[in-house]
C-alpha cells in the first residue's frame, strides 16, 4: 500500500522538537534522493502549547549542524483535516500514537516513527519511542536527530522498493 502514499504527518507532543526535526530530516533526504515532489509533508503536535511558533531553537540548531532546514511552524493535530489530507501519521512515541488513535485517526494509518528504523526490526514497541528532548540536557537533540535519520532512511527505502 505504500506505492499510493503521498502524505506524511510527523507528530509529537508540542510540535516543537521531535516532529519538526523529523519533518526536516525527511524533506532533506527526499530532496537529496530526487523524490520530494512525490510527497506532501507536515508536522504537528497533539497539544497546542507552541502553536504559531517556530521549532525549538535546539532542533533548528541540530538541523543546521547537519545541513537540514527545520522550517516548521507549530500547530495542533486537526483530526478531520489531517486524517483527510495525510496517508500516514508518524507518531514519535506510544503516547502520541494513543493520542492520535483517541482523536479518531485510523489505526492502519498510524505508525511509530522508529518502526521504520531497519536496525530495530522486530523490536518491542517499548523500544520504538523517540524520547522528547525538550527538558533534557546534553546530547538529547543529537540522539533524536540520529534516531530520526535512521527512521527516515528506512521509510524512504521502503517507499522506493515498492
Amino acid at each position: 500500500w505504500y506505492r499510493r502514499l503521498a502524505g506524511f504527518l510527523f507528530v509529537c507532543l508540542g510540535n516543537s522538537c521531535g516532529s519538526p526535526l523529523g519533518e526536516g530530516v525527511f524533506l532533506h533526504m527526499a530532496r537529496e534522493r530526487g523524490v520530494l515532489d512525490r510527497f506532501s509533508v507536515d508536522s504537528c503536535g497533539t497539544g497546542a502549547w507552541h502553536a504559531g511558533e517556530k521549532a525549538d531553537p535546539r532542533s533548528i540548531a541540530i538541523g543546521q549542524k547537519h545541513g537540514v532546514a527545520v522550517p516548521s511552524i507549530a500547530r495542533q493535530f486537526s483530526p478531520r483535516a489531517d486524517v483527510e489530507r495525510f496517508d500516514l501519521m508518524l507518531a514519535m512515541d506510544r503516547q502520541n500514537e494513543r493520542d492520535l488513535l483517541g482523536a479518531g485517526a485510523p489505526r492502519e494509518r498510524v505508525r511509530l516513527m522508529r518502526s521504520f528504523d531497519p536496525t530495530l526490526r522486530g523490536a518491542d514497541a517499548s523500544e520504538l519511542d523517540v524520547p522528547d528532548p525538550y527538558y533534557g540536557r546534553g546530547d538529547g537533540f543529537q540522539r533524536v536527530y540520529d534516531m530520526l535519520t535512521r527512521a527516515c532512511e528506512g521509510l524512504l527505502d521502503e517507499l522506493e522498493v515498492e
